[in-house]
C-alpha cells in the first residue's frame, strides 16, 4: 500500500479531462497531468491539477499514474517508448491504463513492468462522456489483487461500478467484448428503425418506446436509439465511428488469436467501414444507420 500517494494523469482529452478533474476534486491528493494539448491542462488548473511538460516529469513526481489515450500506438509510445514511462520509472510505482487497447498489449506491458518492479493494471472504462463527467464510469480491471486494492480508492473518484476481472489483460478482454456486443446491438436497433421508417408500418418513436417496455429493452436502445438515432443526432464531440472501429478491430483480433470467427462482428465492421467511406468517420457511431443499404429489387 502506498501511503498518501501523489497522482499522475496522462491524456486529458474528451474522457481524460473529466476523469482527471474528478480525481483531483475527490481524492484529496495532488494530481500532476500531462497532455500535448495545453488547453485542457489550463482548464484543469482551476481544479488544482498541476500541469507538467513531459512524461519524465510526471513519472518523477508521482506514485500512481493513470493513462487515458486513444489506442495502442499512443499507449505503446507513452509506456514503452525510448523516452516513455518505463525509461524513467522506479520500483513500486503503479501505472493504470484506462485506454482501450489489445489484450496482448496489456500483457506485454505487464511483463515489462514486472521486470522493472513497476505495478501495472489495465483498467478500460465504459459508459461514455456523461459518466466521465458524473464520475460514474464502469471500470473493468486486469491485474493483481494487492495492486487493485491500492488504487481502488482513487478509481472510486471516477467510477461507480469497478470490477477486478482477472490477471493483466482481463480488463481489456471484458471491455472489448462489451463494445463488440454494444455496437452489434446498435446495428440491430438501427435496422429496426430503418425498417419502421421505410415501411411506414409504425412510427419510429412508437417502435422504440414500445420495445423499451419489453424483452428488447436495453441501455443501448434507450441511449443510442431513443436519444440519438430517433432524433437523428449524431454529434462529433462523442464516440465516433473511427473509435468504435478501432475497438471492434481489437475484439476481432482477440477472437482470431484463439481461433474464433465472429461473423456478426465482421458484418458490423463492414457497415462501419461503409459509414467511414461516406465521410461519417468523425460522427457518433449511431450514424451507421445512414450506411444501411436497400435490398436489390
Amino acid at each position: 500500500m502506498i501511503d498518501k500517494p501523489t497522482l499522475g494523469f496522462i491524456g486529458v482529452g474528451v474522457m481524460g479531462e473529466k476523469m482527471c478533474r474528478n480525481l483531483a476534486q475527490k481524492s484529496g491528493r495532488t494530481v500532476f497531468a500531462y497532455d500535448r494539448n495545453p488547453a485542457p491542462l489550463e482548464r484543469l488548473s482551476a481544479h488544482g491539477v498541476k500541469a507538467t511538460t513531459s512524461l519524465a516529469e510526471v513519472i518523477a513526481r508521482t506514485d500512481i499514474i493513470f493513462l487515458s489515450l486513444p489506442g495502442e500506438p499512443q499507449v505503446r509510445e507513452v509506456v514503452l517508448g525510448d523516452d516513455g514511462l518505463f525509461a524513467h520509472a522506479r520500483p513500486g510505482q503503479v501505472i493504470l491504463d484506462c485506454s482501450t487497447c489489445p489484450v496482448r498489449l496489456a500483457q506485454e506491458i505487464a511483463e515489462a513492468a514486472a521486470a522493472k518492479g513497476v505495478r501495472f493494471l489495465d483498467a478500460p472504462v465504459a459508459r461514455g462522456v456523461k459518466a466521465a463527467e458524473n464520475g460514474t464510469l464502469n471500470f473493468m480491471v486486469g491485474g493483481d489483487q494487492e495492486d487493485f486494492d491500492t488504487v481502488l480508492p482513487y478509481i472510486k473518484c471516477m467510477g461507480g461500478d469497478i470490477t477486478l476481472c482477472g490477471a493483466p489483460g482481463a480488463g481489456q478482454a471484458v471491455k472489448l467484448m462489451n463494445n463488440m456486443i454494444v455496437v452489434q446491438t446498435v446495428q440491430a436497433i438501427a435496422e429496426a428503425l430503418k425498417v419502421a421508417r421505410e415501411s411506414g408500418a409504425v412510427d419510429g418513436r412508437m417502435l422504440f418506446e414500445t420495445l423499451a417496455t419489453g424483452s428488447a429493452d436495453s441501455f443501448v436502445l434507450r441511449n443510442h436509439g431513443i436519444k440519438s438515432m430517433l432524433p437523428d443526432l449524431h454529434p462529433t464531440e462523442t464516440f465516433p465511428v473511427r473509435y468504435i472501429m478501432k475497438d471492434l478491430g481489437y475484439a476481432l483480433e482477440l477472437a482470431k488469436s484463439c481461433g474464433i470467427r465472429m461473423t456478426g462482428a465482421e458484418a458490423t465492421m463492414d457497415l462501419l467501414k461503409r459509414a467511414d467511406a461516406m465521410d461519417f468517420g468523425d460522427r457518433y457511431y449511431t450514424i451507421l444507420i445512414e450506411a444501411l443499404g436497400m435490398t436489390d429489387t
